[in-house]
């Protein structure tokens, strides 16, 4: 194992000196916090990764779960993690007050989660997924439900889920078929199939709390008739007991990676006894879920960057301590071999690493931000956070999932051979995090959803708000002579980005929304690129103000990295645009005409 799987440094550059999140205290809702508070919690966090999670991350994979006899067995330091979560607070720590919470601003709760995600992503998810669906039942459902289901949640006792995918109707949920018939006492029976449960159900907890889509009869077609349920695996009688609900565990999938968690087939209802508990109003639950799967989407984007930055300081530690080969200037073959990190292409592929994970993690801080900016404003400039948001959380989904994997594959090459055994955490690494780009919305629904959906909303507002803030930052780093040419290329970049926006609209209103959408991908990912470059280009000037300013000591070398990492993104991967846009701006509609039947010998 390796000795660091992330940079305090890092956290703490991004949280004060880029994002300046001392500015939320100003707020009368984040007023009792300060920046020595802040520290703490993120020191706790870190002993907590290092102590409890970090330490059987390669065992969790080792010994994934097993269904036996009917029950998911998981490793027994899950029930310890979990309740050691709740007991310091971790599990609601961005819950108000008023629920029993500490209210810290999401930036700081997001810093903390990512931390964990980095000591061990599959440990994480099990009280990630428990928050979600509590936080769907503090703001959706009764003061009984939450009353019920809450405390013992909160407490770490008992695991919550979301429940959407059906074997015929995974991202298409207004296909799906579970129904729920109304009973005469204020209940729901339930009968169907879920698959693809992350931690449906598992014997670290005494309880699972399913968050349940399905369908009334009668309801309307498709995804308006779609309703939210409570679906307790146990159901509570009058006498406060527990009895089986009729939800069974039919299977567990056996994963490439993610393996520490178990992910379920349910069978739900097969004796026609299966209670389901309404959440809100009939017919509003792909509304309500999409709350829960919202955060998922940005939480998917801080699991994928956190296992990219472990992979990346698992693999520079590797290129620090490897010797092997000499300096090409250097003849002389009895001279003692240079660690590989001398060698400019070994540099180049940790050039790549750092710039993919921390350009991700400076994104994720920026959302965060967002968020809590979200709780303290009002009117106008509430909704220019939102739209904010909206636009961006296809970006801060897929663009970590998928250069995550890309980063990754680099901290292997940089490994050699070493870096395709299991001597060495970068394969687990890898396998973790290919199943970002496809649960939470496949990387192909991101990019209809930014192309289709987001730059469009509001008559174009969201896309216009980010131009602006944007166009904001690059005359920002105008003013610095040193970064003045970075940000004319960025101006240049999100300028292309606009008429080729304007382009593909055209395409829509000429062609129809098959052909308009054909290549979003290609679009999700030129957005991409575009924004991360801007979120370099915003490290970059704080970075360059702290070299301007009398940085001294290892903060130069830290700083100097930075300047050094921007460079590398805008000369290296900021390019990549202009093949994006050359395809982009064909329209000859070849993967919309090819047939079937055109791929058959």
């Amino acid at each position: 194992m390796a000795k660091r799987f992330m940079s305090e440094r890092n956290m703490k550059f991004l949280l004060y000196e880029v994002f300046d999140c001392e500015s939320l205290t100003q707020f009368n809702y984040y007023k009792d916090h300060n920046r020595k508070m802040f520290d703490l919690v993120i020191k706790e966090a870190v002993n907590l990764g290092k102590d409890l999670l970090y330490p059987i991350y390669e065992e969790m994979d080792r010994k994934p779960p097993e269904l036996v006899n009917g029950e998911v067995k998981v490793h027994p330091k899950v029930r310890s993690i979990n309740r050691e979560f709740a007991a310091g607070g971790w599990m609601t720590s961005r819950t108000p007050y008023e629920h029993g919470g500490e209210q810290l601003p999401a930036m700081v709760a997001g810093l903390c989660e990512f931390i964990f995600q980095c000591a061990n992503f599959s440990a994480s998810v099990y009280t990630g997924l428990t928050g979600g669906a509590a936080h769907l039942i503090e703001t959706f459902g009764s003061k009984e439900q939450y009353d019920t289901y809450i405390p013992p949640m909160r407490t770490g006792t008992w695991q919550g889920t979301m429940a959407l995918t059906e074997p015929e109707a995974g991202s298409s949920l207004g296909d799906i078929s579970t129904i729920a018939e109304p009973a005469d006492d204020g209940y729901y029976l339930i009968k169907g199939q879920k698959i693809f449960i992350s931690a449906g159900d598992h014997d670290a907890a005494d309880n699972i709390v399913h968050l349940l889509l399905a369908k009334i009869p009668g309801s309307p077609p498709g995804v308006k008739g779609i309703s939210l349920f409570i679906v307790p695996k146990k159901r509570i009688e009058p006498d406060g007991s527990l009895v089986a609900n009729d939800v069974v565990t039919s299977g567990v999938y056996h994963k490439l990676g993610y393996r520490g968690c178990p992910i379920v087939q349910l069978g739900i209802g097969d004796k026609n006894d299966c209670r389901g508990f309404l959440v809100g109003e009939a017919n509003h639950g792909l509304k309500y879920m999409f709350q829960m799967m919202n955060g998922a989407r940005i939480g998917v984007g801080l699991s994928a960057t956190a296992l990219a930055t472990a992979a990346y300081y698992a693999s520079l530690e590797y290129t620090q301590t490897r010797k092997q080969g000499r300096k090409l200037d250097q003849k002389d073959p009895t001279k003692p071999p240079v660690p590989i990190i001398e060698h400019a292409d070994v540099k180049r592929m940790l050039l790549f690493q750092k710039a993919v994970s921390e350009g991700s993690q400076s994104l994720l801080l920026l959302c965060t931000k967002y968020t809590d900016l979200l709780l303290v404003t009002t009117g106008e400039e509430r909704e220019k956070y939102n739209l904010l948001l909206e636009v961006l959380t296809p970006i801060v989904k897929s663009y970590p999932s998928e250069m995550g994997i890309l980063s990754i594959s680099q901290g292997l090459q940089c490994l050699g051979g070493s870096g395709f055994c299991d001597d060495y955490p970068l394969e687990q690494y890898y396998r973790d995090c290919r199943i970002h780009p496809i649960h939470e919305g496949t990387t192909g629904i991101q990019g209809m959803d930014l192309l289709g959906r987001k730059v469009l909303m509001k008559n174009g507002k969201a896309f216009e708000l980010y131009n602006s803030e944007l166009f904001g930052t690059i005359e920002k780093a105008k003013r610095l002579p040193e970064l003045l040419p970075l940000a004319v290329e960025l101006e240049n970049a999100l300028t292309d980005l606009q008429a080729i926006t304007g382009h593909l609209v055209t395409i829509a209103q000429q062609q129809g929304p098959e052909s308009f959408l054909a290549d979003s991908v290609l679009y999700l990912e030129l957005f991409g690129i575009v924004t991360i470059a801007w979120q370099w280009l915003m490290q970059g000037m704080a970075a360059q103000n702290a070299l301007n300013t009398g940085a001294k000591g290892k903060d130069v070398n830290f700083y100097e990295g930075k300047i050094y990492t921007l460079r590398y993104f805008y000369g290296y991967e900021l390019p990549k645009r202009l093949g994006l846009l050359k395809r982009l701006k064909d329209s000859d509609n070849l993967t919309v005409e090819m047939s079937p039947d055109h791929f058959m010998d």
